[in-house]
């Protein structure tokens, strides 16, 4: 097991600190005197020793990977898949190295599915004004004209996106066995139009604006001598918590607030929302849906606030790891009875 440089350097203060605070009141002033020690500690130029800066590339050829004519992710100079433990000793700063990957692997799909898949990306709210939160599915060409045939894909819950299955298998094994597009250019080559939905798309982050909170010597009529004491107390509060703060977060990384997307802010929002605006205006005759893990769980939810309208249009589902439970979801009985009949899936548990 590894120690950090800091962990070491205040290891014994802090135990000390421990040993202090379990005796009497006259062993405050020697708690008094170690917190002094433990604030004039520049504990960022301790942790700059310990974690590099989460400052990561922002492609594939900048972290040194691609992908190999298999579809498997390799480092372009050894050949060797992708490692985790970069730097063994700081796996903070290891997963934020490959959430940033994963941020590239998505837009990396998004293009796939366009280029390779020859997949629309369409901008939803339909109706959405220029200024306000956006997400987006991606169709084939005819996947509102095509008289017959229409697969409709939602993927679970988590980092995945529009095309994915899985990021960890996109990253560990290969594309094909991560992403959505076997499914998709299988159902193309038969014949079916495509929809690919983006539950998980639910809102956008910006940087929280900073609040300047007055202080309260600057608006109180309480005595002076009063006033001093609370900012005094305030400023010491401040000051501990900041010291921790620094500890826990020394990058001191941007604060974000998010902004949802109007009728989109959930799976179960989005995949009524398509439904209402797409599914349900396409002329096809026979609707397919394949959904995995939490996707299942949103048909469920899709079901029931479309009854009627998923059992006119709808001819079968296949359900992959599928979360839903028609009981917690309160499924009807009628809803039920349809499932029986028209679902597939992979869980042997699923009962109804």
């Amino acid at each position: 097991m590894s120690i950090s440089l800091s962990s070491l350097i205040l290891l014994p203060i802090w135990i000390s600190m421990a040993h202090i605070q379990q005796g009497g009141p006259d062993e405050k002033e020697k708690t008094t005197a170690l917190k002094d020690l433990l604030s004039r500690i520049d504990l960022d130029e301790l942790m700059k020793k310990d974690e590099p800066p989460l400052d990561f590339p922002d492609t594939l050829e900048g972290f040194e990977y691609a992908f190999n004519e298999k579809g498997q992710l390799r480092h372009i100079k050894t050949g060797e898949p992708f490692v985790f433990n970069y730097r063994e000793d700081l796996h903070r700063w290891n997963q934020k190295r490959y959430e940033a990957l994963g941020e590239i692997i998505t837009k990396y799909v998004y293009e796939l599915l366009e280029k390779d898949c020859n997949l629309k990306k369409i901008s939803i709210p339909v109706d959405a004004t220029e200024s306000e939160p956006k997400s987006f599915i991606f169709m084939s060409e005819d996947a509102l004209t095509n008289p017959q045939k229409l697969m409709v894909l939602i993927h679970g819950s988590g980092v995945v996106r529009a095309g994915q299955w899985a990021r960890r298998l996109i990253i560990n094994e290969d594309l094909d066995s991560g992403t959505q597009i076997p499914f998709i250019k299988r159902a193309m080559d038969e014949g079916y139009g495509v929809i690919v939905l983006n539950p998980n798309e639910n809102y956008i982050e910006v940087e929280k604006p900073k609040i300047h909170v007055q202080s309260s010597s600057d608006s109180s009529d309480e005595p002076a001598e009063k006033r001093e004491r609370k900012d005094k107390v305030s400023k010491e509060t401040k000051k501990r918590r900041d010291f921790y703060e620094k500890y826990r977060n020394p990058q001191r990384e941007k604060e974000m607030m998010q902004l949802y997307i109007r009728e989109n802010g959930s799976p179960e929002e989005h995949a009524v929302y398509v439904w209402d605006h797409f599914i349900a205006q396409s002329a096809a005759e026979n609707v397919f849906f394949v959904a995995h893990s939490y996707g299942g769980l949103a048909f469920v939810e899709l079901m029931i606030q479309r009854e009627a309208d998923v059992k006119s249009k709808v001819t079968a589902v296949a359900l992959t790891d599928s979360v839903h439970n028609v009981w917690h979801q309160e499924a009807g009985k009628t809803i039920r009875e349809w499932m029986r009949e028209s679902l597939c899936t992979l869980q042997d548990s699923v009962k109804y």
